[in-house]
Order: structure tokens, then sequence, then C-alpha cells
């Protein structure tokens, strides 16, 4: 398994939020990450529809994921979030991150939520200060 792998392994394996979400990978690589997840009924709002903060979970997860898959430790710094349509019980939502920019010190992102029908459920976009330090799972 590539250091990605292991990272996003480890990840998954640590991030509460994401062990209660069921979030499930897909693929990772350098600058990239695919992530997927059920909407199930204790991830509803009143309106009967997924909570924004399940599926920002979900983005931020990925873009989390993405911009640490290089090996240096990554810290999200600001975050965007729109929400053209929504997600309903029982969707299967995937979210893309993509690495837009990276520099010595920051990385821009972009992550893409979809249902598997391709309806866009959210945009994100967020970037990150990369500090000085090694993410190696290997020695957590």
């Amino acid at each position: 398994m590539d250091k990605a792998q292991r990272i996003a392994r480890y990840m998954r394996e640590h991030d509460q939020v994401a062990v209660w979400l069921g979030v499930e990978i897909l693929e990772v690589r350098p600058g990239y990450a695919r992530m997927a997840i059920t909407v199930r009924e204790d991830m509803l709002n009143a309106a009967g529809v997924c909570q924004g903060g399940v599926t920002f979970s979900l983005a931020d997860f990925a873009f989390a994921v993405a911009s640490n898959s290089h090996g240096k430790l990554a810290l999200a710094v600001s975050a965007q979030i729109y929400y053209p349509s929504a997600a309903r019980l029982g969707d299967r939502l995937v979210a893309e991150a993509r690495e837009v920019n990276l520099t010595e010190k920051t990385g821009l992102y972009e992550v893409v939520v979809q249902k598997e029908d391709g309806t866009l459920v959210a945009f994100f976009t967020g970037q990150v200060v990369r500090r000085d330090l090694e993410f190696n799972p290997d020695q957590a």
C-alpha cells in the first residue's frame, strides 16, 4: 500500500466523525481523495433532508485526506461550501477532492459532493497551511 493510502486509512480509523459517518475510502493518491457515505436516518434534519453539517463533514474529510496525502501535515485555515440540492435518506453521496494549487506552505482544494446519479449536492473549497512536520501513519 502506498503512503497516500496508508495516511487515508490512518485518518479514517482515527477521525471519530469519519467513523460515525461510516466514510468509505474509494480512491486516494497524492492531492486527490474520493470518499462515500450513505445517508442514514440519524443524519436527517427537521425538514427530513440530510443535515448540511453531515455533507460538510464528508467534504471536509475528503479535503483533509487529499491535503495530507503528500505526507506533510496540512491543517485547514479556511473552507466554504455551497448546497445546490439536498440529499435524502438512503442517498449515497460521493465526495471527490482535488488539489487546485500546492506550494511549500499552502494548498488549495475543491471538493464536489454528488449523488450517485451525478446530482450536485455540495461544492466545497478549502485552503490548508502546510507545516514542517511529516504526517507518518507508520510512526503515529
